[in-house]
């Protein structure tokens, strides 16, 4: 009798499968997903890295027409990604269509005592790029070079706003401490994206800021700010090959940033191997390396047991890097 019933229930799965157009085959290997629209979320205003960098990959599969269903980017702003993060966490548990873009904050700011999650409570399906930090003034600044920037911190920090929130702070925070100040004393003004920042630049309110190449370098190469130094351990290419390296400065300070993308908790498996696959898909497709080559994003793929090293590495790496300026909790 349990034969029978066991025969009869596959012929039912294998009759329910022909019904709606698909083989067996298709259906085990996940052909069938995604089949309903996918909301990309980014936890930040329209003009920040994360945004731009999640409507570059949204640009990419509508060009490669890589993915069956529409992909439509969210902007969820609050707390530097916190609140898209705990929304991931308590409203979308178990969901296939979310997405969301991601970097260093999900990692740190729980570290920082702003975010009671972290990386390790959500599905973090893969890492996609590097980016490096940039320190930049206005174009008609007083201050000509990173020294005169860093000279006027340590003498008087009150003096020198700079705008940056959440882990754009870090870089500078540990130039001034290579410098000789106290990081912790830094006159920093948080915004919630890149889009702020260059307001408040351009209008005076800030006379500095820090942040990733992605969201300054049309505006250095237009003229309208200079970039001081990059936080890599080579200089850039054109247009912005003329920024020094903090190294080259004499400051031992290297530091970037990495973007990737993540899914609530308990993400169906077929969901993360789809992702993981297509992310890597269009990483390799010449519509990506024309954004990348244009943003100098360096394109740095990572998925499954190699992202899980790398993502406790880099926590490892942070809690180290925040403890030696004050900033961990």
């Amino acid at each position: 009798m349990k034969r029978l019933l066991t025969s009869g229930a596959a012929l039912l799965a294998v009759a329910a499968v022909a019904l709606t157009g698909c083989s067996a085959e298709g259906a085990a290997s996940g052909e069938s997903y995604p089949d309903r629209p996918i909301s990309f979320s980014v936890g930040s205003e329209p003009g920040s890295g994360w945004d731009g960098t999640a409507r570059a990959l949204v640009e990419v599969m509508e060009r490669e027409d890589a993915v069956p269903v529409q992909v439509n980017v969210q902007n969820r702003p609050g707390s530097v990604g916190c609140v898209l993060l705990n929304d991931m966490i308590n409203k979308h548990a178990d969901a296939s269509n979310e997405i969301a873009m991601t970097s260093v904050p999900l990692q740190s700011m729980e570290l920082r005592g702003m975010c009671d999650v972290n990386y390790k409570d959500v599905t973090v399906i893969a890492r996609l790029l590097i980016e490096n930090f940039l320190v930049a003034v206005p174009a008609d600044s007083k201050y000509k070079d990173l020294d005169s920037l860093l000279e006027a911190i340590v003498k008087d920090p009150k003096s020198v706003p700079v705008a940056a929130d959440g882990d754009d702070q870090l870089p500078l925070a540990l130039l001034v401490e290579a410098a000789g100040g106290d990081p912790s004393s830094i006159n920093f003004i948080a915004f919630e994206s890149g889009g702020e920042y260059l307001t408040a630049l351009m209008n005076g309110d800030v006379l500095a800021s820090v942040s990733g190449v992605t969201e300054y370098g049309p505006q250095i190469e237009a003229g309208e700010l200079r970039g001081l130094a990059v936080l890599s351990e080579d200089r850039l290419e054109e247009p912005l090959a003329d920024i020094p390296t903090a190294v080259e400065l004499g400051y031992d300070v290297t530091l970037n940033n990495w973007r990737g993308v993540y899914g609530p908790p308990n993400m169906p498996e077929e969901a993360v191997a789809y992702w993981e696959s297509k992310l890597q898909e269009l990483l390799q497709s010449d519509s990506w390396k024309e954004i990348a080559d244009r943003n100098q994003w360096g394109t740095a793929y990572l998925a499954g047991d190699e992202l899980d090293a790398f993502l406790e590495d880099s926590y490892t790496q942070l809690t180290s890097a925040l403890q030696s300026v004050g900033a961990l909790k």
